[in-house]
């Protein structure tokens, strides 16, 4: 859990870093297009004085000021209108073929300035427009580079989620693989001496669960190859195992098609994965209670319902439940659900999750995987 604080911590971070530089772009943006529009219509004003002056100059004035002020516009677009609404001259205009339309949409933004009779129509520059766009174009590389960063962090820590999984599980397979088939050498030396026992077949399946335990780990800490199995076995056996190890008081329903449903699978594995589901349900319901399974196919996919009628789940848990560590038991680790999550979307390249959960009422789990065959 702390990783994932830790995580959640460096995320809260970077968009708060993501936020400021916005705010303050946007800010130091605004302030700087504010001073170059300002300043670009203190020399449209002088421009326009400049052309005033040449409209009342006579053969004895010297133009030589005036004209270097009217030449020298070499970058905000400008156009010069007479009371009828012709145009008498344009300046720093790219598209000379829509000119009339241009005027009528500086004339629109209210950036004129009237001189004797003509009107001076002018636009921003392409400078200040850039300078306009850039904080949006730095925001979005701001944003590139959040998203990056966290799909980073979150790589990493899935890595490391890894890591520790095979870890575990390689290392618990190796630890019980010794005790196991000790217990199993001296069941079968029991069975020689005491071949009627009645408890001797009980402790034989309990010794060959730890040894499917041991088995599970191992192939967890791997790449098991899938195989085509029938989801009703593996149902009917969680089936058989939970009747026998649950209160009576828990009854187990199963509503399964006619025909066996092909799916592409580990099978010891996916039996896992719903025996977690139904030991939660069990502790949901606190021993007492009904765990309905449901096998459906919808298409190319097989749909796996997992309902119970336990205390259910809070709606701001809902999407916590699969997170390693997180669990609302006094006792226990909280990586059940996180281990099935494991075995059914990377191993199966299925999808897990809570379908519908209401407090007090129940709660259903769905599985969706592709169809074998």
């Amino acid at each position: 859990m702390q990783w994932t604080d830790r995580i959640r911590q460096v995320k809260i971070l970077l968009v708060a870093a993501a936020v400021v530089i916005a705010v303050a772009s946007l800010l130091v943006s605004h302030f700087l297009v504010r001073d170059l529009s300002k300043e670009e219509r203190h020399r449209m004003e002088v421009w326009a004085q400049a052309l005033h002056a040449l409209n009342e100059a006579d053969e004895t004035t010297d133009l030589t000021l005036v004209l270097s002020v009217i030449e020298g516009n070499n970058t905000i677009p400008v156009i010069v209108l007479n009371d009828e609404g012709g145009i008498d001259d344009f300046r720093n205009i790219k598209d000379t073929a829509d000119v009339e339309h241009y005027a009528r949409l500086m004339l629109r933004a209210g950036d004129t300035i009237r001189v004797d009779h003509q009107t001076v129509c002018y636009d921003e520059s392409i400078m200040l427009k850039r300078l306009q766009a850039w904080p949006y174009v730095q925001l979005g590389i701001v944003l590139i580079f959040v998203v990056v960063a966290i799909f980073a962090l979150l790589s990493s820590k899935r890595a490391e989620q890894n890591k520790v999984w095979v870890g575990l599980s390689k290392e618990t397979a190796h630890q019980l693989g010794t005790p196991v088939s000790s217990l199993m050498a001296w069941v079968e030396m029991l069975k020689e001496q005491y071949p009627g026992d009645d408890l001797l077949p009980e402790m034989d399946k309990d010794v060959k669960r730890l040894q499917l335990i041991a088995e599970r780990f191992s192939k967890i800490g791997s790449l098991p190859e899938p195989v085509d199995a029938s989801m009703n076995e593996v149902l009917a056996h969680v089936v058989d195992y939970m009747d026998r190890r649950t209160s009576h008081k828990v009854q187990m329903v199963t509503q399964l098609p006619g025909h066996d449903v092909i799916v592409r699978m580990n099978a010891s594995l996916f039996e896992w994965v719903i025996e977690n589901l139904c030991k939660n349900a069990v502790d949901a319901m606190e021993g007492a209670g009904t765990i309905t399974l449901t096998l459906t196919e919808e298409g190319q996919r097989v749909v796996i319902e997992v309902q119970d009628t336990g205390k259910g789940i809070r709606k701001k848990d809902v999407n916590n439940v699969f997170t390693p560590g997180f669990t609302t038991k006094k006792r226990g680790w909280g990586l059940g659900l996180s281990l099935a999550k494991r075995i059914v979307e990377e191993y199966h390249k299925g999808r897990i999750f809570v379908k519908q959960s209401e407090v007090g009422k129940g709660t259903t789990f769905r599985i969706e995987m592709a169809r074998g065959g």
